[in-house]
């Protein structure tokens, strides 16, 4: 049994809230002890982390990966190396697959596939109904028993509310959490744009962001009546933040997240038609932007995620009514992410928490936090290194980021799970 001791590091720690000049001692694949100051125990392995920032791995829930159905957009192998070049140690992967993953079946096919392809640990999630078609519930019990973490329709959402609520009621008998996507389908069918001069003057359809309230608002109402556990995938808007809110406050069992383009960009970057930045749901105001980053800092939103999702150039290269959705963002959530460290709107304790202490909490995973005991799941990087980004140079098979040419800030320097370096910066 080796150790492995990281010295001389900035440690960020979310749970505490703290960050501070240290050392963390590594055992067994687990942290074993932390601490400041001079005294530092004896180790097999001694690292200098030139004082950098060490933090807990990213626990990145809402990541898709195109197996099966499509690998040609994204593998396991892929997005695995991808996730480790990005400091995320946990990818949660969606269920919107071809076919989608609504069977124990394919989710045990999913499972073995990803822990064998990738250096990161994968936690899988399933979907609520099968086919994610909204009609029919899956069998969330042997789900659970083959490994699911939790249940979501992803971007499809369950119209039926007889279906819906059925549906939460038994996966509250179960203990299984249900990730959903607040809109409210008939207004957002079909939009590219949120509404506003912008889209009018560009002609794109667009859809008021009082879909998302609306949607929110139906959800709480069933949450009220089942008491399930539930979870928010995609917070983009101020006029859902009251509804969030008050149903914390009356002691729902309810988190809510938001994806990192919707707190780095805004409507403005669409500009003519770049495609890049067409995201499910559309790109924001300004105003709704600055509301949601004020959100994660109280804690009102609890999670921050890539919503990593590829596509290849054929389905980008179209107008932009037609386009797909989605953008990749393994590699860049962090250094976008830090984007907002720089400018002074959330700390680096913050942006942890959001990022790998609440979505571990939130799944029951025992990572995300820097207290003897937990995994040593971990990421070193240089918060203030600058770089220019180059798609090309991304891991994903796709590369269909939004920050293609973009000055950034921020490197991942080593990548750590269970205590093992799976990525290292050359």
């Amino acid at each position: 049994m080796t150790t492995t001791l990281l010295t001389n590091a900035r440690l960020i720690d979310p749970e505490q809230g703290t960050e501070a000049s240290g050392w963390l001692l590594i055992e067994n694949g687990a942290i074993a002890a932390t601490g400041v100051g001079a005294e530092r125990p004896k180790a097999d392995k001694v690292v200098d982390c030139g004082g950098k920032c060490l933090a807990p791995g990213i626990v990145d829930i809402g990541v898709k990966v195109c197996e099966p159905g499509e690998r040609h957009k994204e593998s396991y192998r892929s997005a695995g190396l991808a996730a480790a070049a990005g400091g995320v140690t946990t990818m949660v992967t969606r269920p919107d697959t071809s076919p989608a993953i609504d069977s124990p079946e394919t989710l045990e096919f999913v499972a073995r596939r990803a822990n064998a392809a990738g250096p990161v640990h994968v936690r899988p999630m399933a979907a609520l109904t099968k086919g994610r078609e909204g009609r029919e519930m899956t069998e969330i019990g042997f789900l659970m028993d083959a490994g699911a973490v939790a249940f979501t329709d992803c971007d499809h959402v369950i119209a039926n509310t007889k279906v819906f609520s059925r549906a939460l009621t038994y996966a509250r008998s179960l203990g299984a959490l249900i990730i959903a996507h607040p809109q409210e389908p008939g207004l957002s069918a079909g939009a590219a744009a949120t509404s506003g001069k912008f889209a009018s003057l560009r002609g794109l359809p667009a859809v008021s962001p009082m879909a998302e309230r609306m949607g929110l608002d139906r959800d709480i109402a069933l949450l009220e009546m089942t008491g399930a556990a539930y979870h928010a995938d995609q917070i983009t808007t101020a006029r859902a933040l009251p509804a969030l809110e008050r149903a914390k406050r009356n002691g729902l069992n309810i988190t809510a997240g938001t994806s990192i383009h919707h707190l780095t960009l805004n409507e403005l970057d669409v500009a003519d038609y770049r495609t890049f930045f067409k995201v499910k749901p559309p790109l924001r105001s300004e105003d709704d932007r600055q509301a949601v980053i004020e959100a994660v800092r109280t804690g009102l939103i609890d999670v921050i995620s890539s919503m990593h999702t590829p596509q290849d150039e054929e389905s980008k290269r179209l107008p932009f009514e037609e386009a797909a959705s989605g953008a990749v963002a393994l590699e860049t959530l962090l250094p976008a992410a830090l984007r907002l460290y720089h400018s002074g709107d959330l700390d680096l304790p913050t942006l942890f928490r959001a990022m790998a202490l609440n979505p571990a909490r939130r799944l029951g995973l025992p990572s995300g936090r820097l207290s003897a005991g937990a995994p040593a799941d971990l990421v070193l990087f240089d918060a203030d290194k600058p770089f220019v980004m180059d798609r090309t140079t991304l891991r994903s098979k796709s590369k269909n980021t939004p920050f293609d040419g973009q000055r950034m800030q921020g490197k991942v320097l080593a990548t750590y799970v269970a205590g093992t370096p799976v990525f290292e910066a050359a």
